[in-house]
């Protein structure tokens, strides 16, 4: 008896190993989105070394389980429309055990946050040197100087709240009035954004409102496609013209395209419809394409119809702080209207050498009827004077321009906190042959002149008061009535003359959920580049590239 006992013990002690290596294991989980919303339907992917992939999908939970597999080490892979793919490597899966799995998808979005950017991040000096593509590491700062890749603890509802206003600035341009704008943006349908910004123009009682409503979409393609639709309202001074409220509608789409890691595209049009002193419509088409040679060499082109916005850089949106830089750009050449078209066409190259970064570019410009910025009481009698209260500014139609020319640019970060910008630029703008021309025959002295350009800007934080500044100035030869290269979107872009902005947070709001910036936004503040001419009252008036206006205001952020 105890001998068959014993037979019986080693038996069971020989079989039950085999047997237990034998049990099969399992691995399952549950798939949400980054707000922790179940995803149904998401594919669930196992791979492992005994076969080649065993595919499932989540029920309406967001759970899958995937049971019979052999003790091994399993990766796990998760998918869905309009979600970045999410791996889980290395899964170890023991005889009979369960394994426990629960994953995350992202959108794009969720990668590349559209916090307002502050401009000028230490990370981000050459964004235009490495154009993000889809599957390239974001270079972006946020305002805590916080990595774009890292987990944004903000809901996905944000907001802005501005005020603004501006000094007289003893008759060279600038307004008093106040501006208030403001911004909402919300996350929806897991890749999109809707957002709603606007400006709304006060203190003279006399209307002006921007309102901007978009749409932007980052699908798992690597494409974007953007909508907007954009409406403004400027009012005339009481009695100065007849039926000269500008009023104009905006519908806008854009479109991005990446082709791998080499090629990378972005398309899109602009129509106009404007009504003021009658109904004027314009298409304005824009387009780029990126070619990367090398992680740190890009090869550009690019095309535009329209100005560029060139308060990015410090954090302002489409609606500006300043009425006088709200499109589009109109004037008048006895009393009809006239908008500005452009045509500029670009071929850059752009490289990165360690701190160090370099831009050649070569340029064509063709601007039919552009608007000049005038400065003074000028008479609109004669019809050819487009008053604008809001920047204390006059607008004054020029002669065509046609030009090409070259930029150089070179940037050094000189520490963690503090960037040098150089810029040369060589290239024709519009120039008064005859100094004291009356306004009236103005645009018949006007020529294009072949002009030398330079700017130096320096632009850094202070990381303990985390005060953002850019302080620039730009010189032209002579006193052309226009920048050359009207179009540079470059990091070595400045306003002409000497110009400064600062950022700087409120401290003593924590109380408040968000933060408090205060902003002071100067530009020509030596007065400098005004031209004299003549109005047709015989007073004199001023036709300059950049007015001077000291503005500056609070700015709310949720």
């Amino acid at each position: 008896m105890l001998r068959k006992l014993g037979c019986l013990f080693v038996t069971l002690g020989l079989a039950l190993p085999v047997w237990a290596a034998q049990q099969p294991g399992s691995i399952s989980g549950y798939v949400h989105n980054a707000t922790g919303i179940p995803q149904m339907g998401a594919m669930v992917e196992v791979f492992g070394a005994a076969f080649h992939t065993l595919q499932l999908f989540t029920d309406e939970t967001g759970f899958y389980n995937v049971g019979g597999l052999v003790p091994g080490v399993y990766r796990v892979r998760v998918s869905a429309p309009t979600f970045m793919p999410a791996l889980r490597e290395r899964v170890p899966v023991r005889a009979g055990g369960h394994a426990v799995v629960n994953l995350t998808l992202s959108t794009l979005f969720d990668f590349i946050s559209v916090a307002p950017a502050r401009g000028g991040s230490d990370e981000d000096n050459w964004k235009w040197v490495l154009r993000s593509a889809s599957n390239r590491p974001i270079l972006r700062a946020l305002e805590e100087n916080r990595p774009a890749g890292e987990k944004s603890k903000d809901s996905d509802l944000r907001g802005t709240l501005s005020f603004f206003a501006g000094s007289p600035s003893a008759g060279f341009g600038s307004s008093s009035d106040a501006t208030t704008s403001f911004r909402m943006e919300k996350s929806i349908f897991s890749s999109g954004t809707v957002a709603l910004s606007g400006d709304v123009g006060y203190g003279s009682g006399i209307p002006a409102a921007v309102l901007r409503a978009s749409y932007a979409s980052h699908l798992v393609d690597g494409s974007g496609p953007e909508m907007a639709i954009t409406v403004r309202n400027l009012a005339s001074p009481a009695g100065s013209l007849p039926n000269a409220d500008l009023q104009a509608l905006s519908l806008t789409a854009a479109d991005n395209l990446n082709l791998g890691d080499v090629l990378e595209l972005r398309f899109g049009s602009e129509l106009q419809t404007i009504q003021f002193m009658g109904r004027v419509t314009a298409m304005q088409p824009f387009g780029m394409a990126d070619l990367h040679l090398s992680p740190n060499t890009v090869v550009e082109y690019r095309y535009t119809s329209s100005e560029p916005d060139r308060r990015i850089e410090k954090g302002f949106d489409s609606a500006p702080a300043d009425f006088s830089e709200s499109g589009p750009h109109v004037s008048l050449a006895g009393f009809r209207p006239a908008i500005e078209r452009s045509h500029h066409q670009e071929v850059s190259l752009s490289r990165r050498i360690g701190k160090n970064s370099v831009q050649l570019a070569a340029y064509y410009d063709r601007v039919i009827d552009p608007a000049l910025t005038g400065v003074g009481e000028a008479s609109v009698e004669g019809g050819d004077v487009l008053p604008d209260l809001y920047s204390g500014t006059f607008t004054y139609q020029g002669k065509d321009l046609n030009t090409h020319g070259v930029r150089i640019v070179a940037q050094r970060k000189l520490t963690p906190n503090l960037t040098a910008t150089m810029d040369y630029e060589f290239g024709g703008a519009l120039d008064l042959e005859k100094q004291g021309a009356d306004l009236q025959d103005a645009r018949n002295w006007m020529e294009v002149k072949n002009r030398h350009s330079m700017a130096g800007k320096i632009s850094g934080t202070l990381p303990r008061a985390k005060t953002f500044w850019i302080t620039s100035y730009r010189w032209t030869d002579g006193q052309p009535l226009t920048p050359v290269d009207m179009f540079d979107e470059s990091p070595g872009q400045a306003d002409p003359y000497l110009s400064f902005f600062l950022r700087q947070p409120i401290p003593g709001t924590g109380f408040f959920p968000g933060h408090v910036d205060a902003l002071i936004d100067v530009r020509n503040l030596l007065a400098q580049g005004y031209v004299p001419v003549l109005g047709q009252d015989h007073r004199t008036v001023y036709l300059v590239q950049s007015a001077r206006a000291v503005r500056g205001g609070v700015e709310f952020t949720f």
